[in-house]
């Protein structure tokens, strides 16, 4: 006989650094240990069905590619943040006294963030950091030649998200240093020089030989091959004229044909499948396996054909992913038997999400909607909402507002980084920095914009939407590009990025006002220009 426990969940409520304040909750729900799911995969979520390379990248480089976790890129509080609330893709609003936090997250969606703002600082302190780390190990004279060069392409990574942010910042390539702060452009040229050195070439062009790099093309996720330091190159590329004002569209589109071209990598579609891990055992409509696009993302993910590039997050040893505490209500704990209750922070705006189409099988990968379901099927009663429509758990997809009252049930959430059942606060998901799906698109629109047609981007964009079943698309121009990447690349920690580059960066959404184009580079943080005594300067208009 199945044996299932109904509890009350009361006051359970936790809470990320600089999250929210305190709140209670009254749910009922019903979490159930009848899941079949083996204790091993309990413990750990990989799957033999990709081949997963294991946890070090490289042993002595093993704390380098640990900074990627320890950044935030899949965290709140940091890089993930600040790539994200202040775009139209997500949004934290402020529920009565829940999730104000000061003010800061209004500020990151209005584009009225400041010097002082805590997200913004620990992004810059982070990528420093990592780049201290990479320092260290560079001047510490243990490295080989592949070791170094991966370090290399890791600290110009680094490098990019710095100027991505920042703009002109100081380039520190050796511990103790403290060198003046230099312009974009010299940032750009710094990054590009030790990108295309480590790849072995002096340019990017088609069919340029790779073989001579002391990067290996051994397939293994979790190090940067040269495939990764093409794709890390292509996104400096891409966005070049932003950084420089000079475009480089061919050699963007040159650097992702490479990766593509390559053989070594396929995108995950029909047959591309794993165990689904946060299948429920009372909901039918729930799959035994994810497929195609929902795999790439799944719990049990390592070493997907897809993946170029990838952060290895793992909930005993390698923590630092939270999604699910940071985009779930409260009561969704019973839907996965979660072992802790979610916060309740991070929602999609109604727009982005209705610009999916519903045959679209990136719609329902990506995101929660609509009333929800504890493990056996049964309907979630939240009896402390403050909804109109009923005590059923419901996301729905509109939001009433920003602040101060938004409905605590409302905006669909991103589900993308599925979940498994019984998940910790740490989720196990890897994810991607460099993945093919990215290199189609970024090819198609070097290729688009270097030669001023956006249908020469309908072969590999009708190739992404393939895989998701979403139907060929006949005419493109810039504006149904940038949708479509945004339906490809949600949650991906790419969104400011790219709207910057399409120049929509400062346009009016939900419940957010035109910004300035000064908006566009982050402010560098007061605590770092006072700390400089004169060395560092504000970006304009702070």
């Amino acid at each position: 006989m199945n044996k299932f426990s109904k509890i009350v969940l009361a006051s359970l409520a936790i809470f990320a650094a600089q999250s929210c304040t305190d709140l209670e909750e009254d749910l009922v729900g019903e979490i159930t240990d009848d899941i079949s799911i083996p204790v091993s995969d309990q413990v750990d979520p990989g799957n033999a069905d990709f081949f997963d390379p294991g946890a070090a990248p490289l042993g002595v480089l093993s704390g380098a590619f640990a900074e990627l976790r320890n950044t935030g890129t899949a965290n709140h509080g940091s890089y993930y943040a600040v790539q994200e609330l202040p775009t139209d893709e997500m949004v934290i609003a402020a529920k009565g006294g829940d999730w104000f936090d000061g003010g800061i997250l209004i500020q990151l969606h209005e584009h009225t963030y400041t010097p002082s703002h805590g997200f913004i600082e620990n992004a810059w302190n982070g990528s420093y950091a990592a780049i201290n780390n990479v320092n260290e190990l560079l001047t510490g004279g243990a490295l080989d030649a592949n070791a170094t060069a991966q370090a290399r392409a890791l600290r110009a990574y680094f490098y990019w998200r710095l100027m991505d942010m920042f703009g002109g910042v100081k380039v520190v390539t050796a511990p103790g240093q403290d060198p003046p702060q230099v312009s974009r452009q010299e940032v750009f040229n710094w990054i590009e020089s030790e990108l295309l050195d480590v790849i072995g070439v002096s340019a990017i062009t088609p069919g340029a030989d790779i073989s001579g790099s002391d990067l290996n093309t051994t397939n293994n996720p979790y190090q940067i091959n040269v495939y990764g330091a093409l794709g890390i190159l292509a996104k400096v590329y891409l966005n070049a004229e932003v950084y420089t004002g000079t475009p480089r569209w061919q050699e963007a589109a040159d650097a992702a044909g490479l990766v593509i071209d390559s053989g070594v990598y396929s995108l995950c579609g029909a047959g591309c499948a794993v165990p689904n891990l946060g299948r429920r055992p009372g909901v039918d409509t729930d799959p035994e396996m994810l497929e195609g696009f929902a795999a790439v993302f799944a719990p049990n993910n390592g070493g997907n054909p897809e993946h170029i590039f990838t952060i290895n997050y793992d909930e005993v040893d390698g923590g630092g992913m939270n999604f699910s505490q940071m985009n779930l209500h409260y009561s969704s704990q019973v839907t996965w038997n979660l072992q802790s209750q979610p916060w309740n922070g991070y929602a999609t705006l109604e727009e982005f999400y209705n610009s999916y189409d519903d045959n679209d099988d990136r719609k329902a990968a990506s995101f929660i909607a609509g009333s929800q379901q504890d493990a056996r099927g049964g309907d979630i009663l939240d009896f402390a909402t403050d909804d109109d429509d009923g005590i059923v758990l419901n996301y729905t997809p509109s939001i009433n507002e920003l602040q101060p009252n938004s409905v605590r049930q409302a905006g669909a959430r991103a589900g993308k980084f599925s979940f498994r059942q019984f998940g910790r606060d740490n989720m196990s998901n890897d994810y991607p920095i460099v993945r093919l799906g990215d290199m189609f698109l970024m090819r198609a629109e070097g290729l688009a914009r270097a030669s001023g047609d956006w249908n020469l981007a309908l072969n590999d964009v009708n190739i992404v939407r393939s895989r998701a079943n979403a139907g060929d698309l006949g005419t493109m121009d810039a504006e149904e590009f940038l949708a479509e990447r945004g339906r490809e690349m949600f949650q991906e920690g790419s969104r400011r990025t790219d709207l910057i580059r399409f120049d929509a960066y400062n346009r009016a959404w939900w419940e957010k006002p035109t910004s300035d184009v000064t908006r566009n580079i982050f402010p560098i943080p007061v605590n770092q220009i006072t700390a400089a005594n004169g060395t560092l300067t504000q970006n304009p208009g702070y």
